[in-house]
């Protein structure tokens, strides 16, 4: 199976309602991180990608689309691998995307949780390794976002690409792909707040979730 869309948008845009949805038009099982955390042999398959070794074929067995990470880290080479896929660059105002991301999976809990756990070869290798120092620093993710959007745009023919925010709904990529617009509304999944109570409902009451974590990181960076 052949992937028919790429997402190449960084996490926190809209990327778990683009995989509903995608399923929803009839697109075929859309990979998003959740994935990740579903199949034992996810993991390792992505770690070897990280190291040279990407076997795409066997990462996205069963799969149509991808979205999020992992897999938005390697869209240049995923465009390369699936030439008739198309792309699609999902996005939002950079400051209020550091702030979703800065309370959710860059939040002190979630890094954390990610490197004091067998994920974290993964975690570090396809989705913070490159900018894991810079986490806690607005400017510069921001600058970061942007930066990535930008190449994006600037490498994938325009033919091939739609740059889409989650408010746009359906109709713009609905024809861009080709398919009818459904007659439901757009999804709204996975919200700041949703995941901020899964973070929290791993950990019995009381923990000191942000020092806990900040503890972590603080051994790692030694």
């Amino acid at each position: 199976m052949s992937l028919q869309v790429i997402g190449a948008g960084l996490g926190r845009t809209g990327t778990l309602s683009l995989k509903v949805a995608l399923e929803q038009l009839g697109i075929g099982r859309c990979h998003h991180m959740i994935e990740v955390f579903a199949a034992s042999e996810q993991a390792p398959l992505w770690v070897a990608a990280a190291n040279g070794r990407p076997d795409w074929d066997a990462i996205f067995a069963g799969f149509s689309a991808v979205v999020d990470y992992p897999g938005c880290t390697y869209w240049r080479e995923l465009a390369g691998y699936y030439p008739d896929a198309r792309i699609i660059l999902s996005v939002r105002d950079p400051d209020k995307w550091f702030d979703s991301v800065s309370e959710t999976i860059f939040s002190a809990a979630m890094l954390g949780r990610m490197l004091d756990s067998p994920m974290r070869e993964f975690f570090m290798g396809n989705v913070v390794g490159t900018f894991f120092d810079h986490i806690g620093d607005r400017a510069w993710m921001t600058g970061y976002f942007r930066r990535w959007n930008e190449a994006v745009i600037e490498a994938v023919a325009p033919e091939r690409l739609l740059v889409f925010e989650a408010a746009d709904g359906w109709e713009p990529w609905c024809a861009f792909l080709g398919v009818p617009v459904p007659d439901a509304p757009y999804p709204r999944v996975n919200s700041r707040e949703e995941m901020q109570a899964r973070l929290a409902s791993d950990h019995p009451p009381g923990t000191d979730l942000q020092q806990m974590a900040r503890d972590r990181i603080a051994q790692m960076r030694q």
